[in-house]
């Protein structure tokens, strides 16, 4: 039997090209396994039905090494899995040479360790690069003044009074979030503004 495996990182990512890469391969569409989820460990749901549904002489499809993790260690572990205990063929469309239905012979299965491995190693490469991209975009925009998180809540017109009601001593700190409808972290954020801006 010959099976799919496509990959995406997040949902707003598309799998469509795979898809198409898997159906001109002649993998059925019953047979294809996808996952909408990070490549950094190969704890996926799809994936992990995938591995045991394989058997031996089954061909696992996959669109390029990065669709299969992004974890150095962990894809070398993967592949010998496939390849040596359960003894799967995996061809990789993006890479002829991690063909392992072909060219079986002591040179052949050289050529693809050592390709496998440098793959392997430009993914887990590759990944790092994006989040250390996105850590100095981040910090880049936080210096610019660009805040993250949710905006702060606006004050309503009614606090002034809920607030001189608190600070006469009529009503708790709770009675008066509540009156405004805001958590007490919230009221005494905003009683700190207050009496900083009193200063």
């Amino acid at each position: 039997m010959t099976y799919g495996y496509i990959r995406v990182s997040s949902r707003e990512q598309n799998l469509e090209r795979q898809r198409i890469a898997m159906e001109r391969s002649g993998v059925p569409e019953r047979f294809v396994y996808a996952d909408m989820q990070s490549g950094k460990d190969f704890d996926r749901p799809a994936y992990r039905r995938l591995v045991r549904r394989l058997k031996p002489q089954d061909t696992l499809v996959i669109k390029s090494i990065d669709r299969l993790g992004r974890n150095y260690e962990e894809i070398l572990e993967q592949w010998r899995l496939l390849t040596k205990e359960k003894g799967v063929a995996v061809t990789v469309l993006d890479m002829p040479l991690l063909d392992t239905r072909r060219d079986r012979d002591l040179t052949g299965t050289l050529i693809a360790d050592i390709v496998l491995q440098l793959l392997s190693y430009v993914a887990q490469t590759e990944r790092e690069f994006i989040r250390q991209r996105q850590a100095e975009g981040i910090a880049a925009a936080k210096a610019r003044g660009v805040r993250f998180g949710r905006r702060p809540l606006e004050p309503p017109p009614e606090l002034a009074a809920v607030r001189a009601a608190w600070l006469a001593g009529t009503v708790s700190a709770r009675g008066a979030a509540k009156r405004l409808g805001v958590s007490r972290q919230t009221f005494a954020r905003w009683m700190q503004k207050a009496a900083r801006a009193e200063k």
